[in-house]
């Protein structure tokens, strides 16, 4: 199994078990909000980390996938911020506070699997 593989199928259990430990504190709404932000921000993280490893060994392509993934996910946070608020949605306060928390706790997690990519390879 790839790198990245192992990290989506981590990332995903660790976002699964936060929205259960989120689930009892939110209405209905809230609830949508923090399944479409782990929507989004899943396959967002993922991809990003599959560029970084694919980048490892290349510095100038590690530096530019480094930073356009975080700018990536600084204009999904926008975007989803200003659909959300532009349509009105309920639940839009819970699902970006979750789409930070979920990117920011998936980035916590990238150093140990890219050190593990970097193992193996």
């Amino acid at each position: 199994m790839s790198t990245s593989l192992k990290y989506a199928a981590t990332g995903t259990a660790i976002v699964a078990l936060a929205t259960l430990a989120l689930w009892p504190f939110l209405d209905p709404a809230g609830r949508r909000g923090v399944l479409i932000a782990a929507a989004v921000a899943i396959p967002v993280q993922v991809g990003a980390f599959a560029g970084l490893v694919r980048y490892r060994g290349q510095p100038n392509g590690f530096l530019a996938v480094w930073a356009g993934g975080t700018l990536l996910r600084m204009v999904v946070i926008g975007a989803v911020a200003f659909i959300a608020i532009r349509s009105g949605t309920e639940g839009a306060i819970p699902m970006l506070l979750a789409l930070a928390g979920f990117f920011f706790g998936l980035l916590l997690l990238e150093p140990m699997y890219f050190k593990l990519s970097t193992n193996e390879g």
